[in-house]
């Protein structure tokens, strides 16, 4: 996962997968080489940042980048787009569908069924067990299992606005979201635009530099789409500088 562009982590940077890392990483200097900065962070419980890790909580860190959105844009700086990686891809696409002010995100490897993915991760009968025990080692609560099940990706998505350019980002052999995920996304959200990289995996680790040209692609056409917009209400601020995150 979900720059500013603001890119959210794929799941949280402790429990990613080293070249998932690299990723991100990857791609947030490819922006810097292009002169748009970009600001990455770890949600509440994850890789550096303080609190307590929960399996669920979308909406709430969903609601995380919109005070990091709502701190940059209080320092007088242009939010470009928001840009998240697998679980990240959920929370940008989430957030596009409750607020409104950003007009390019990107969701790289995102899931759209939040029911699939559960028994690889947590093993069958998982819902069986959780109600007996409450929690599944001990940091999967029955509650954030319920969190992750009650989020609705497809009715989110369709909420999403059509002035709202959207990028899916998909791996053909990823081995931990399906491709399919990607193409239903397509059928769902207004303005939607998907990529398809061939033989890519989950972590883009021999497809790095494919997923680099695409997300600077769909991101300089998001720059120009704003400046146009910009330049047609002369009362606007106009800002010189862009902030990136990562989830």
């Amino acid at each position: 996962m979900p720059p500013p562009l603001a890119t959210p982590p794929p799941t949280s940077a402790s429990a990613t997968l080293p070249e998932e890392n690299n990723t991100m990483l990857n791609i947030a200097a490819a922006l810097e080489k292009e002169r748009i900065s970009a600001f990455r962070f770890d949600f509440a419980g994850n890789g550096e940042s303080e609190g307590s890790f929960q399996y669920g909580n979308y909406w709430r860190e969903a609601d995380d980048l919109r005070s990091v959105i709502k701190h940059f844009s209080g320092a007088k700086r242009v939010i470009t787009a928001i840009l998240g990686h697998s679980k990240g891809g959920n929370l940008v696409l989430l957030y596009a569908s409750r607020y409104p002010d950003v007009h390019t995100v990107i969701n790289v490897s995102g899931r759209l069924n939040l029911e699939r993915g559960i028994e690889g991760r947590l093993g069958k009968d998982f819902l069986q067990r959780i109600k007996k025990d409450g929690f599944i080692d001990y940091r999967v609560t029955e509650e954030s299992l319920l969190d992750r099940l009650n989020t609705d990706m497809a009715v989110a998505c369709h909420l999403i606005e059509k002035e709202c350019r959207v990028l899916t980002v998909h791996g053909s052999q990823d081995e931990i979201v399906p491709a399919e995920d990607a193409l239903e996304f397509a059928k769902i959200i207004h303005n939607h635009k998907i990529h398809i990289i061939e033989e890519a995996d989950h972590g883009y680790t021999s497809h790095q530099a494919e997923l680099i040209s695409v997300v600077l692609d769909f991101t300089r056409a998001g720059l120009q789409q704003d400046k146009d917009i910009r330049n047609q209400v002369p009362s606007c601020a106009k800002a010189d500088k862009f902030v990136h995150s990562r989830f």
